[in-house]
């Protein structure tokens, strides 16, 4: 009996629909980080009459044939690449991005990662840091005896001394696109890394190209809501109900037939 297997991918596709809706809501609070979605297809068809055969000597032509579905499969989880809202937190060393784009991160071993996680540190060094401690683009080191650090919406890094009116350009930060962002590879601690199907970084001045522009002082949001999820959380459990329910009747079918005297 087909419906058993069937039933069974059904709950196994309800189950990981559950499992991507309980890190998107553990992540509600994480900066930066965008809802992910599980996307479904269905299985192989077993072909019991074929379309479009033919079923007499006249040449008759069967319209619709006999194709029994033989279940569910998980085709994708993608991230929704929505922007969250900003909060304005007032640290000098926050940068948010308001529009498209990351920021480039150099991993220890050199390979390059991408974030728009801005919540920026300064090192032992006067190194610009991730909270992980990665250096943030080609490196811009603040002066120890800087006072403030002001950074603009095009990414220019600029400190105040003591005594001098005038601000000094340490750096710049750059911004990079993909032609498709859902083809990032996620690595954890809100990074991402290049694939073959996000295609090659695109780095850039802020505000061309389509790319955002900065905000100092700012945070962006996780872009989680957290009704949608909750209502979602609802229908994949009515779903994983409704696809046991299923395997229930198989199984009282398969009494049945086992009982026949």
């Amino acid at each position: 009996m087909r419906a058993l297997s069937i039933a069974a991918t059904g709950m196994s596709a309800q189950q990981r629909r559950v499992e991507v809706i309980s890190n998107n809501l553990a992540n509600m609070n994480t900066t930066g980080y965008n809802a992910r979605r599980a996307e479904f297809a269905d299985l192989h068809y077993q072909q019991a009459v074929q379309p479009g055969s033919i079923s007499s000597a006249e040449g008759t032509v069967i319209p619709a044939g006999v194709q029994l579905g033989l279940g569910v499969r998980t085709a994708a989880v993608s991230m929704d690449v929505m922007q969250g809202s900003l909060s304005e937190t007032g640290a000098s060393l926050d940068l948010a991005i308001d529009g498209g784009g990351y920021i480039e991160i150099a991993l220890p071993g050199g390979e390059q990662a991408y974030t728009r996680d801005g919540a920026l540190k300064r090192n032992g060094d006067g190194l610009i840091v991730t909270s992980d401690g990665f250096q943030v683009g080609a490196g811009v080191t603040v002066p120890e005896e800087a006072i403030e650090i002001a950074i603009n919406a095009d990414g220019e890094v600029y400190v105040y001394f003591r005594d001098q009116i005038e601000a000094q350009l340490i750096g710049q930060f750059d911004i990079v696109t993909f032609s498709n962002d859902k083809g990032l590879e996620a690595l954890g601690s809100n990074l991402y890394r290049e694939t073959e199907a996000s295609g090659q970084p695109n780095v850039g001045a802020p505000g061309e190209d389509g790319r955002g522009i900065f905000r100092q002082g700012y945070l962006e949001d996780s872009s989680v809501d957290a009704v949608k999820e909750l209502t979602d959380l609802i229908e994949a459990q009515r779903g994983y109900e409704l696809n046991a329910k299923v395997i229930t009747a198989a199984d009282q079918m398969l009494s049945s037939t086992v009982q026949i005297r």
